[in-house]
């Protein structure tokens, strides 16, 4: 985790000079931008990004820009969530959520610029115009109806019905197994070339991580307190969500979740002790729903 704490901090500075708004930009909407991207965080998604590109080889500085993307990308998906048509959340990350901050209508476009903002993070800044495309269209399959925005449907849908495993299983492998998965895969890319089996590996490992993520996160729901989450709690089984602790309780949860955790590490044997630090991090995000 020091590895993680160090990067993040080096990832803020970077980022922050690359949101920094063009001279038209709308002032309301950078303050709501940067307030969003900018805020206290783990920065465990473009942590992926950058150790898959330097596990194939790769040249970290390039990776960057495609760490930003995906940051960028996340961001949005954050200040949607939070809104009172979505979760209705009023803290995200231990402050005021966008829309209390900044109103709806803001807090919308703000998102919306986010998401667009990710995309061009990879256009702009990738010398490889083709290895761009290909980034940008793994990024936008991550984040659109056949991923993120396809997994909040559900999960909106899904609230208040019976528990169904199922339906629990293809909400978290779209809402945030998919975004995990692409960030690994995006940073192999950036650092593989066409080196297909590292990249088709360490993308089933960001799946695994992503699914055991949000295994933890539905469990962390149910047993930590706001001030230690920096968001509130217990929302979950107020809006009848699907997790699956609803669906087969919570020793079985994490015990699925540890299967998960072990998927995810299998796909790493072939990176030997170069990935330790990304063993240790699966495990912690497990760990904490203890």
């Amino acid at each position: 985790m020091s590895r993680l704490r160090t990067f993040a901090s080096e990832f803020d500075g970077r980022f922050e000079r690359l949101l920094r708004p063009i001279a038209d930009a709308a002032p309301e909407i950078v303050e709501a931008v940067r307030y969003s991207a900018l805020a206290p965080g783990k920065r465990i998604r473009p942590f992926l990004v950058v150790r898959s590109c330097e596990l194939v080889g790769g040249d970290r500085d390039r990776a960057w820009h495609v760490a930003a993307g995906v940051e960028c990308v996340h961001a949005f998906s954050l200040i949607h969530d939070d809104l009172p048509a979505m979760d209705d959340d009023d803290l995200r990350r231990g402050r005021p959520t966008s829309h209390k901050r900044f109103g709806e209508a803001t807090a919308i476009l703000a998102g919306d610029a986010l998401a667009f903002l990710g995309i061009e993070m990879l256009l702009r800044h990738e010398p490889d115009k083709d290895l761009a495309a290909r980034m940008a269209l793994v990024l936008v399959e991550s984040a659109g109806w056949g991923g993120m925005i396809g997994g909040q449907s559900a999960d909106i849908s899904g609230q208040s019905r019976p528990p169904d495993l199922k339906t629990t299983e293809a909400i978290h492998d779209r809402k945030t197994a998919a975004l995990f998965a692409a960030a690994c895969k995006m940073g192999a890319m950036v650092g593989a070339g066409s080196r297909l089996g590292d990249i088709e590996s360490l993308a089933r490992f960001g799946r695994s991580f992503g699914r055991a993520f949000q295994i933890a996160d539905d469990l962390l729901d149910l047993t930590e307190t706001a001030d230690n989450l920096g968001k509130r709690t217990g929302k979950d089984a107020v809006a009848g969500k699907q997790t699956y602790a609803g669906c087969v309780g919570v020793d079985e949860g994490r015990r699925t979740a540890q299967r998960m955790v072990d998927a995810a590490i299998e796909e790493l044997a072939g990176f030997g002790d170069a990935a330790s630090d990304l063993r240790d991090l699966v495990r912690h995000v497990v760990d904490r729903a203890y």
